[in-house]
């Protein structure tokens, strides 16, 4: 079963379409990485899947609050510590405990550290760790080693392993090997949109997400 299916999709970046005709399905335990050059439209498309900004043609098709997202910003709170960045957002998505989080990606004796202490890769860490604890079958990960050592995206590479194991999908734009046997790659190259095309009307939010 698909948890995410996309059924002739187009998307815009500065009102001009980057992606259409785009068609796939991500079937739980599985993995899809984007590839492309700059420019392709990786992070608008996934933006798009998250209901960040509307599609202009085609339908998203998945369970209602089933994704989670994790783009180039880390979505940490300075102010709050380690463990209580991810108990807020535990508690903002209904989703389990922290604890399982922490050790994931190597965080718990960090856990009583403000975020804005932490070095570059630490809050990479904490940022993708936050996936584990919105309880969300679908990731959308948006370059999500940036800023992490090797043996970080090993981590990282373990947590994306167990929640496919776990029955989750991840949509994935990275030019990282993670070395994952679950993981399949779409190259967007042959969907791009023709130069200069514009949308013919804005696409509503139930266009978006179907």
């Amino acid at each position: 079963m698909s948890l995410i299916s996309v059924r002739d999709l187009a998307v815009v970046r500065g009102g001009l379409r980057v992606i259409e005709g785009l068609d796939f399905d991500i079937p739980a335990g599985q993995a899809l990485v984007l590839r492309g050059p700059n420019g392709a439209g990786k992070t608008t498309l996934l933006r798009t899947l998250a209901g960040l900004q509307p599609a202009v043609a085609g339908e998203i098709i998945c369970p209602p609050e089933s994704i989670a997202y994790a783009g180039h910003a880390d979505g940490l709170k300075p102010a709050l510590t380690v463990a209580e960045n991810l108990s807020f957002w535990s508690a903002v998505f209904g989703g389990p405990g922290s604890g399982p989080a922490l050790s994931a990606m190597n965080l718990t004796e960090l856990a009583a550290r403000p975020a804005h202490t932490l070095s570059a890769g630490q809050k990479r860490r904490l940022g993708l760790a936050r996936l584990m604890v919105t309880g969300r079958a679908v990731w959308l990960l948006d370059e999500p080693t940036v800023s992490l050592d090797t043996a970080s995206v090993a981590l990282f590479a373990d947590m994306l392993r167990a929640h496919l194991a776990s029955g989750g999908a991840a949509l994935i734009a990275t030019h990282i090997d993670l070395g994952l046997a679950e993981i399949s790659t779409l190259d967007l190259t042959a969907y791009r949109a023709q130069p200069g095309r514009k949308p013919a009307r804005p696409a509503g939010f139930n266009e978006a997400f179907a």
